[in-house]
């Protein structure tokens, strides 16, 4: 295994790559709604874009809120964050026909960088189920730790390729893209936030568990 090491400005520009790739795909519906509505005379095809652009908007929103707490500062250093409001934010930009969540985490405050880590791991958990399915979590809280439990059930669940290495931050032959920088990133916040995490397969479930180092 060889060690994964980035520059801060790779770094930066690899994870705006992701924001703007998982916010491209609603935008772009929206500018193409509203092409319909200027050129469209149909009342039936307006109809069929208004509701485009609602839905669009609504996606958007919720993978732009996902984002500014999973990858930004979201606050100021030290920052703690409403755990219950976040999972809340997470099931808006999860849930779609495909996946369904249910996630059981109590409202309080935790370091922002466990929240980070939190919604980072459940990112990783949908990649674990590329045919849809169920993804459960579970967060238990003692003071200012939490302990993260999740599993993701579906047809040809996997440990997804190179996760385990880049969470460990290191892997040989990988090439850190604007994919593989989303399960780094959550290495170096489980690493700053001392975390440990633990993956597992199990039929047709793959199991995530991250708690705070001995």
């Amino acid at each position: 295994m060889t060690d994964v090491s980035l520059s801060a400005l790779d770094l930066a520009a690899l994870l705006c790559s992701r924001v703007c790739h998982d916010v491209i795909s609603p935008v772009g519906a929206i500018v193409n709604g509203l092409e319909v509505l200027e050129e469209e005379k149909d009342e039936s095809m307006r109809a069929f874009a208004e509701d485009l652009i609602r839905k669009s908007a609504r996606q958007a929103s919720a993978r732009l809120q996902f984002a500014r707490l999973a990858f930004g500062a979201a606050g100021s250093a030290g920052a703690a964050i409403d755990l219950g409001d976040a999972a809340q934010i997470a099931k808006g930009f999860i849930e779609d026909d495909r996946i369904k969540l249910a996630i059981e985490a109590p409202r309080v405050l935790l370091p922002k960088n466990q929240v980070k880590l939190f919604l980072n791991l459940l990112m990783i958990a949908t990649t674990a189920i590329p045919r849809g399915g169920q993804i459960t979590a579970l967060a238990k809280v003692e003071g200012e730790r939490g302990d993260f439990l999740i599993s993701a059930t579906g047809t040809s669940a996997r440990i997804p390729p190179h996760v385990e290495g880049l969470l460990a931050l290191n892997r040989e032959g990988v090439t850190i893209d604007a994919h593989a920088i989303q399960p780094y990133y959550t290495g170096l916040i489980a690493s700053e936030a001392g975390f440990q995490i633990a993956l597992s397969i199990e039929g047709e479930t793959m199991r995530i568990k991250a708690q705070a180092k001995p």
